[in-house]
């Protein structure tokens, strides 16, 4: 009778099962993963001074601080509001709600740097009323459902 020979399968395991324990170590050393440490952050009050805020609508309106605005007059009324302020304070809020075609928003970031807007800042959250009048950018709004 004929017997299979186990030598080689013998040998294959103990290659392999020597790959393994060479490199399970080496796995632990590729997945470090370094977590900063917690730093302790003051809160400041922000300034009483009006924020600019145009806001790009579903509908594809513009609005400046909540007030609708016509496409012609967008950069000559962006314009005066930002000659009002000095230089280097030129800071223009955008939000642009999820259903806003992209090109609106690209065509108002545009107007803005024709009307001389210097720092042009998109929000991530929904901008409050309260948060556009003063308080502090980024508020969320008591909307639920918005984005």
């Amino acid at each position: 009778m004929s017997e299979i020979n186990v030598t080689p399968l013998v040998d294959v395991v103990l290659v392999l099962l020597i790959i393994f324990i060479v490199v399970t170590p080496l796995l632990d050393r590729m997945l470090r993963v370094r977590v900063p440490d917690a730093e302790q952050t003051e809160e400041y009050e922000q300034p009483a001074v009006t924020q600019i805020v145009v806001s790009i609508l579903p509908e594809g309106e513009i609005a400046i601080n909540n007030e609708k605005v016509p496409d012609d007059a967008y950069v000559n009324r962006l314009r005066r509001v930002l000659a009002a302020r000095p230089p280097g304070d030129r800071l223009v809020f955008f939000d642009a709600h999820d259903q806003a075609r992209h090109q609106r928003l690209v065509a108002a970031l545009d107007g803005a740097r024709q009307a001389g807007a210097e720092i042009l800042t998109m929000t991530t959250e929904p901008m409050t009323p309260a948060a556009q009048a003063g308080g502090a950018p980024g508020t969320p709004a008591a909307a639920p459902g918005r984005r």
